[in-house]
Order: structure tokens, then C-alpha cells, then sequence
């Protein structure tokens, strides 16, 4: 069970007088004397406000109930969202003094989104002013009409009445027995048709036996499950740096010991439980085992994230409230950005909505946040443990994106040896609805386990969209079909091919970009309506006719939060102080500048390496990267929307076409790539025979410019292929694999077999001498990743740097961490001649080079190097000096000259 409340409606004060009512302890503590039981943080005493969830246990009769106190300000509502994941019943404070206020609104939509059972608590009736029956009727009127005042509840006629009155079986009964057992109110309440209300003062202890008597008589829970299951609703660390699990066992038991299982960041892990302690306040009891409906917290847990479900409660519970607000940190000049991000991360674990961003080309941190308050806790926090005074910019609106129309999306991603296709259905959802995801695919063209893979995708990842990369929403994406190979596919296949999918789809559909929405409620003096209705509808506001209360006016509507968020300023001053506006976050909607926010970002889609459009086929021999446009034309599978295209087969069979693929690859070398969109081929009679039986005659690319249209608002945008600004020149890096070179040339490799050590020196002399002629920035990797303990070395080698990798650390991921981190801003080559390695390297926008083909141009420079300084200078004799250039022969002539008269010189003295 938790407490909620708007700030300052007394949340905590009841919570210290339940715990003193139940026993639990011996002296009432106060907010005011910064000595309440639940607020324990240094932060909460010094401001008088709750910002970390707490729990404490009490009894309640026979019943055991763990209380939890939540935050009141509406910036840490997002941790006051996931506290709801884990209650049976919630008691909702409301100030009898203000009545219901913005906040209280939101708590209300929230309980209703996760169908809590309510009971009200009004408290401060020890305050002038304060009438029950008006508050009953502004309830009735503010929250739900199915309010009942339980402070005299009994027997009598009026009271059932009213109880009964709100279920309309429950009225049918009332009517023929003149009553309502007691076991339907509690059947009434736990259905949330009833919601009791209680009238009282916390800090006076009024009343405060009354809502515990009520908990106890009518509060229930249900039989519980017998399957494991559990919730995580918080990430926190104890003062010893330990990680702590936050979560409430719904079925079954945990043990210590035990081992739980999950997934992040699209692999599954496995876990074991070390200790499991169950807190009230600061003090806590370790336990063996947590039943079912405990609440605790759990150690030796590494991977889990709050909202996230283990054992039976496997789905992940989307929050509803989340910043709308993207801030770039400021940072002291001696504060490296990089170490900083990794300790951002530890407060990002345990404050999943910061969605903490490294902008890499900037190299500045991003992160949003709810509000001022928030911003001046986090930077308290940061500098408390880390030791960094950090400072924020003004911040700027967090946008999202969805679609307007139904489409098709396929990914395909077929390497050599590798094979995976997806076919995915991209809805429009409904406002509000987050991503969906489905299934629709026949076990008979899909095999189970593939489908729950690619849900797994999925869900996995933050999607983009394509007009400024923004976060994706209110879109239902429902897996049609699917292809694997017996032989070759994996699961990191249908990743590839499940994201590519998302994005092929986002690239044909209509997007439009959202921006968060405020439901606002402005009371008003009666004669600046006008001006209040102007300023608004000048905002793009959507409300109905004000309404007349006494000398008071009141206008509710919706409006953008990029117009409103400073208009509190102007109603305080042209209303003279009398004017009061409530905004609550309602959620994102269209935006009312959608034009002039896609012109600011200048977003290229097709430019976003992280998110490929493109799929990879397997054509010749070798990986193809077809772009967006193209893949309906090279498809396997039919398309689920037109049941067009396929791939007719004939001949022979996948896995024989791969195989034989491969060997004619390795016979005859791999060729240039001429773009990043023209086929790579095999210039054999055998090669071209196995295709045309497979596929037919081949395919050719079109050289006609093919248009997409993505819609932007009222406007149209055409993309062309060719419709890119030419690259500025940028220093240029050559990374070399280096074993797979020397295995790759046979004199290499034939030395190796001697001396593996003499045949990486003689490649880096080779190397050295290649980079003195090309003047790249040069970087030889070797693996080192089977020496245990191993450091990763950068060591200066004349004029280039040789790299060897660390323990577990492969040449290729060196190779693929530096080519992504440093692809974006300098011409980046990759000499390798592994097959997926090239793949995934010209996923990061790199040209490739084969061993074969680094072979071949060393062999060309020093033919030209011979040409250049060797025949210029024919002779007879082999002379040092005939074999430099004319001014650097001269030069050394006089030093030598020089040197023979000083020993000349020398000898007659």
C-alpha cells in the first residue's frame, strides 16, 4: 500500500501517524523538525519535501502491511509512477484546505491506468474554512461520483444506500434485501467501484484510527499464485555502494540463492540472488526467503531495471509521465565529459527518465528532466558523489514521432553465411498507446522460438523516427513473416533484420512529430477572460467556454508545453496576483511548428548509421547492401500487404548457392566496390551458372534516380540517392587487420608458420613503408585477446601506431569500436578480408579494402616508387647517390665532401 499527494497535502505527516497509531514507533516525528520516520535523505530534511520512495512495515490486525511513501512534487512523479507497479490499495491525501489540485488529477489518471483501489484521506479539517459536506460534493465533482464518505459507515439505510448506489447489480440486491453484506463493500472498493473517503488531521492524530480501521475491515488480497513472479520497481545503492533490486514478490517465493533470469539490451542473462533484506526506514532485516506480497530488496542483481518483470511477469510496464524537457550540461573546465558520462550512468540506472544522451560530435551531455526542483537535486547529487558542480542550459522540448498510415516493412540481412527476413506490419496506435508490438505469423512459415526473438528485438530497442530521429510512439508493429535458413541463421541475424525492417517501414510511411501537450486550468478574474482567451488561442490552445464561479472565471483546455511554459509569469502580473493556472502533462500530440523544428534539426535518415534503412543480401558471392528503396525488388518472401514479389527458387537449393559461393570466392579473391549501391561480383563462367539457375538471369541496378516521399506536415520532400553534398576533405585513417593479412599473403603466412613474431615485423616494415607513400594516419591491430590479464597496448611504430587489442577484446570489435566512433568525421578504410567484418564495417559508412586488394596497391606503389627514383636514374653500377633525387644527392655530396676535408684536416695535424 503507498501514500499520495499533491506537495504539502500532508503525505508524509499521515504516514508518520499510521506508523505511531499501528506501534510501529514510539515518537511522532515531523516534517517541519526534519525528524520523520521515511524521510531519511539529508536533501528531503533540508526541503521539507519527499524525492525517494521509502517503505516501512506495520501490522494491521492480523495483515502485514508494507507501506511505501512516495514523492508529492510533481518533478519526481516518474519515481512515484513505478511505485504503483507493486500496490494492492493506495491512500490518496487531499489538503482540505485547496481540495483537488493539478497533481491530485494526475495521481487520480494514473490510479485508474493501473486499476489501484483507492481510499481517500482529507486531511487538515482542523483548519477555518474547511467544510465536509462542500468537500464531499467537490469529489463527487472533481474526481469520481462513486466518492462515499465512510466516516460513519454502519448499518444504516443511507449509508448502504449510497454504498450501493455506485454498482448497479449491488443496487439490485439493495433493493430486494434492503442491505449490502460487507464482503461486497469489499468486493465494491477492490473493483474500484467504491472509493471510501475519510475526514481528518494528520499532524493532530484526528481521525487517523478511522482510515486504519477502514484498511483493515475492507482491504483484501487475493489468493496468491504459485508460479514465481516479481516486480522491479526501483534501482538503488546502500551506503557500502552496493546495488540494490527494488521489487514485490507476486507469486511464488524467492530464496537466496536463487537464480533469475532476464534480459538487456537484447541478450538474456542469469543471476544469482546473494541477499534479500526487507527495510522499514533505514533499518532493514535480512531474510532466506520473501513470500509471496512482500516487498524487499534484493543484492547481487547487475542487470535489472525498474518496471522490468522477472519469472511469470515477464512484460515491461511502460511509464505514463515522463520529462518533456532535454537540458545540456555545463561543465568545469578540468572535468573530462567522458569519465563524468560513466558516472551518469550509475544515476541513470536508478533514475531510468534522465534518458542520459553523449552527443558524440559535440562531445556534450544530454538529460531530460521533469523541472527546476529536479535539476537542483541532481546537481546536489552530482556533486555530492562524484565531486563535479555541473550547471544546466534553459533546456529545449523533448519531440517524438509516429506514422499516419499503414505500411510494410522488410529487413533482410543475409552476409555470407548468415541469413535472416522480416517482414513487419507498422500501424498508427492509438494517442497515448507507446509502442505495441504482436505477432501474427504462422508457426508453419515461422517457428516459434524465431518469432519470440524477434518480439524480443523489439521491445529491446528505442526506436527513431525519420523526420528529426526523435523517439517513436503510438505505433503497432505485428510480425507477418519471416524466413530462416536451417544452416546458417542466428540470432544476432534476426536483430539485424528485425531493426532494418522498422526502419524500411518508417522510411515509406507518413511520420509526423509530436510534441508533449498540457491539460491547463486557469481560474481568472472575470474581466481578463479576453485577454486570457487571446493569449491562448495565440498558443494554439484547444478549450471550451469559461466558466462563471462567483467572481472567478475559469477556462480548461489543452496546449502545447513549448507556448505555456512561461505564461504563469504573465498571469500573475496582468490578473495583479489573483490569477492561479495548473498545468498537468496530458501527452504528446501534433506539433503546432512542425516545419520550422524539421528545418532547425536537418535531420538525414539515410545518414543515421545507427539505424540502417538498408538490408544486405547475398548476391556473387559476397554481402550486397540494397537501400531502402530497393528491397521489395529482392525480396524472398511474398509481401504481406500486396502478396507480391518473392523470390521464385530453382535450381539449386540455398545452402548448396552459399557454399558454392564461397568456394568460388576464395578462388578467385573478392573485387572492388565501385559505390556503396553496385553489386560486388565474381568474374567466373561457374559463378554466373549457379545464379541463373538459382534466380534467373541477374538483376541489374536501375541508373534512373528513384524518389521516396515522406510527408512533413502539408509539405512534401523528395529523396534522391544521388542528392548528397559533396564531403569536405577530412584526415584520412587506415585501420589493417593485421593476423588476417598475414594469413591472407602467402609469403606472410608461410613465415608464420616459422616464426609468427617475424612475420608481424615484417608487416609492420612493410606498412611503414606503404604509409610513408599514402600519408594515412595508419593503425596496425593485432589480437591479444588469449592473453590473460592483458592491457590494450598503442604502441608508436616509426610512422605508425600498432594496436594490441585486450584480454577478450578481438582485433574485429577494435577495429569496429574505433571505425564507428571515428567513421562520422574522417574518411575511415578497413583492410580485412573477413566477409561479415566488411558488413558491418560499411554499416558505419567505411570504405573496404581485401588483403588482396592491400596487396596488390603496396605492389603497385613500389612499381611506381621503382619507376620513379630507380629508373630516372639509369646506370651500369648500383651507386647510392643515383638513386635519389637531385637536391637531396647534392646535399649529401656536400656532407660528404665536408667530412673528407675535416678528416684531412685532421690527419696533418
Amino acid at each position: 500500500m503507498a501514500v499520495l499527494a499533491h506537495v504539502d497535502a500532508g503525505k508524509t505527516t499521515l504516514s508518520e501517524a499510521m506508523l505511531y497509531e499501528s506501534g510501529t514507533i514510539r515518537k511522532l516525528g515531523r516534517v517541519d523538525n526534519k525528524d520523520a520516520f521515511l524521510d531519511t535523505h539529508e536533501l528531503e530534511r533540508a526541503r521539507g519535501i519527499t524525492i525517494f520512495s521509502k517503505q516501512a512495515e506495520f501490522a494491521l490486525g492480523d495483515k502485514k502491511v508494507t507501506l511505501l511513501d512516495t514523492p508529492g512534487h510533481a518533478d519526481f512523479s516518474a519515481e512515484m509512477e513505478r511505485t504503483l507497479q507493486v500496490l494492492d490499495y493506495a491512500v490518496l491525501v487531499i489538503s482540505g484546505a485547496d481540495g483537488v489540485q493539478g497533481h491530485t488529477r494526475t495521481l487520480w489518471r494514473l490510479l485508474k491506468r493501473y486499476g489501484i483501489p483507492v481510499f481517500l484521506f482529507v486531511n487538515k479539517m482542523d483548519q477555518n474554512g474547511t467544510d465536509k459536506e462542500q468537500l464531499m460534493e467537490h469529489l463527487k465533482k472533481e474526481l469520481d461520483d462513486r466518492c462515499v464518505d465512510f466516516d460513519c459507515a454502519s448499518d444504516s439505510g443511507e449509508f448502504l444506500e449510497n454504498v450501493a448506489v455506485c454498482e448497479e447489480q449491488a443496487l439490485e440486491y439493495y433493493f430486494e434485501h434492503g442491505t449490502v453484506s460487507e464482503q461486497t463493500v469489499r468486493e465494491l472498493i477492490h473493483d474500484r467501484h467504491v472509493f471510501p473517503c475519510y475526514f481528518g488531521s494528520a499532524l493532530k492524530l484526528d481521525r487517523v484510527d478511522k482510515l486504519l480501521k477502514g484498511l483493515e475491515q475492507y482491504a483484501y488480497v487475493e489468493k496468491p499464485e504459485h508460479e514465481f513472479g516479481a516486480r522491479v520497481f526501483k534501482i538503488s545503492r546502500d551506503e557500502q555502494g552496493n546495488r540494490l533490486t527494488w521489487l514485490r514478490v507476486t507469486g511464488g517465493v524467492l530464496k537466496v540463492k536463487d537464480l533469475l533470469d532476464g534480459t538487456s539490451d537484447g541478450e538474456g542473462w542469469q543471476e544469482k540472488v546473494n541477499q534479500i533484506r526487507v527495510y522499514s526506514g533505514t533499518k532493514y532485516e535480512m531474510v532466506n526467503e520473501a513470500e509471496t506480497g512482500v516487498v524487499c530488496a534484493v543484492t547481487g542483481l547487475t542487470k535489472t531495471k525498474a518496471g522490468e518483470g522477472l519469472g511469470r511477469e515477464h512484460q515491461i510496464n511502460v511509464p505514463l509521465l515522463e520529462p518533456v524537457l532535454n537540458y545540456k550540461l555545463t561543465l568545469p573546465g578540468d572535468c573530462d565529459p567522458v569519465q563524468l558520462l560513466g558516472n551518469l550512468r550509475i544515476l541513470e540506472d536508478e533514475e531510468p527518465e534522465l534518458h542520459i544522451h553523449w552527443n558524440e560530435a559535440l562531445r556534450e551531455i544530454e538529460v531530460q528532466l521533469m523541472g527546476e526542483v529536479q535539476i537542483e537535486i541532481l546537481k546536489t547529487l552530482i556533486r555530492e558523489r562524484f565531486g563535479v558542480s555541473v550547471d544546466f542550459d534553459e533546456g529545449n522540448i523533448v519531440y517524438k514521432e509516429t506514422i499516419i498510415n499503414t505500411v510494410e516493412g522488410i529487413g533482410h540481412f543475409e552476409p555470407l553465411r548468415h541469413y535472416a527476413e522480416v517482414h513487419l506490419l507498422l500501424e498508427p496506435g492509438e494517442e497515448g498507446s507507446g509502442m505495441q508490438f504482436a505477432s501474427a505469423c504462422s508457426e508453419d512459415v515461422l517457428d516459434r522460438n524465431w518469432q519470440r526473438l524477434i518480439l524480443t528485438h523489439l521491445e529491446e530497442r528505442q526506436h527513431r523516427g525519420v523526420l528529426i530521429g526523435a523517439e517513436l510512439t503510438d505505433v503497432r508493429i505485428t510480425l507477418m513473416s519471416g524466413k530462416a535458413h536451417q544452416k546458417h541463421t542466428e540470432g544476432g541475424d534476426f536483430r539485424q533484420a528485425t531493426y532494418r525492417a522498422v526502419r524500411q517501414g518508417l522510411m515509406q510511411a507518413e511520420s509526423r512529430l509530436l510534441e508533449p501537450w498540457y491539460d491547463f486550468r486557469l481560474e481568472i478574474p472575470a474581466e481578463n477572460v479576453g485577454r486570457a482567451m487571446s493569449d491562448l488561442e495565440r498558443m494554439g490552445a484547444t478549450m471550451g467556454l469559461p466558466e462563471q464561479e462567483g467572481e472567478m472565471s475559469l477556462l480548461t483546455g489543452s496546449v502545447p508545453v513549448e507556448c505555456i511554459k512561461n505564461y504563469q509569469k504573465d498571469v500573475t502580473s496582468y490578473t495583479k496576483g489573483r490569477g492561479r493556472l495548473t498545468c498537468v502533462f496530458h501527452g504528446y500530440g501534433p506539433c503546432h511548428n512542425e516545419e520550422d523544428v524539421l528545418e532547425a534539426n536537418d535531420y538525414d535518415p539515410e545518414a543515421d548509421l545507427a539505424y540502417p534503412s538498408s538490408s544486405v543480401f547475398c548476391y556473387h558471392g559476397a554481402g550486397t547492401v540494397i537501400p531502402w528503396y530497393e528491397v521489395p525488388e529482392h525480396m524472398h518472401l511474398e509481401s504481406v500487404l500486396t502478396g507480391e514479389g518473392g523470390r521464385k527458387d530453382g535450381g539449386l537449393s540455398d545452402t548448396e548457392m552459399i557454399e558454392a559461393a564461397e568456394r568460388l570466392r576464395q578462388r578467385a579473391g573478392n573485387t572492388r566496390r565501385e559505390s556503396d549501391y553496385v553489386q560486388m561480383t565474381a568474374d567466373t563462367e561457374e559463378l554466373e551458372e549457379i545464379f541463373r539457375r538459382t534466380f534467373g538471369e541477374p538483376k541489374r541496378f536501375r541508373n534512373t534516380e528513384i524518389e521516396s516521399h515522406r510527408v512533413y506536415g502539408e509539405s512534401n520532400r523528395i529523396l534522391r540517392k544521388n542528392e548528397y553534398k559533396p564531403k569536405v576533405q577530412t584526415p584520412e585513417y587506415l585501420l589493417v587487420d593485421g593476423y588476417n593479412v598475414i594469413f591472407a599473403w602467402e609469403e606472410l603466412s608461410d613465415l608464420a608458420k616459422v616464426s609468427v613474431a617475424g612475420a608481424r615485423e615484417k608487416l609492420q616494415d612493410i606498412m611503414c613503408n606503404y604509409q610513408g607513400f599514402r600519408k594515412c594516419n595508419l593503425i596496425l591491430v593485432f589480437d591479444a585477446y588469449r592473453v590473460e590479464g592483458h592491457e590494450e597496448e598503442i604502441i608508436p611504430y616509426h610512422n605508425i601506431h600498432v594496436v594490441y587489442t585486450k584480454e577478450a577484446e578481438t582485433a574485429d570489435s577494435f577495429i569496429e569500436r574505433t571505425a564507428h566512433q571515428i567513421g562520422r568525421k574522417y574518411q575511415v578504410t578497413v583492410a580485412t578480408s573477413d566477409g561479415l567484418e566488411q558488413v558491418i564495417i560499411r554499416g558505419q559508412g567505411c570504405a573496404m579494402m581485401s588483403a588482396r586488394e592491400l596487396k596488390e596497391e603496396i605492389e603497385r606503389i613500389n612499381q611506381e616508387i621503382r619507376r620513379d627514383y630507380v629508373e630516372q636514374f639509369p646506370g651500369s653500377k648500383n651507386y647510392l647517390f643515383d638513386y635519389v633525387p637531385e637536391e637531396l644527392a647534392k646535399h649529401l655530396q656536400e656532407v660528404r665532401m665536408g667530412e673528407t676535408e675535416f678528416g684531412s684536416h685532421k690527419s696533418k695535424k
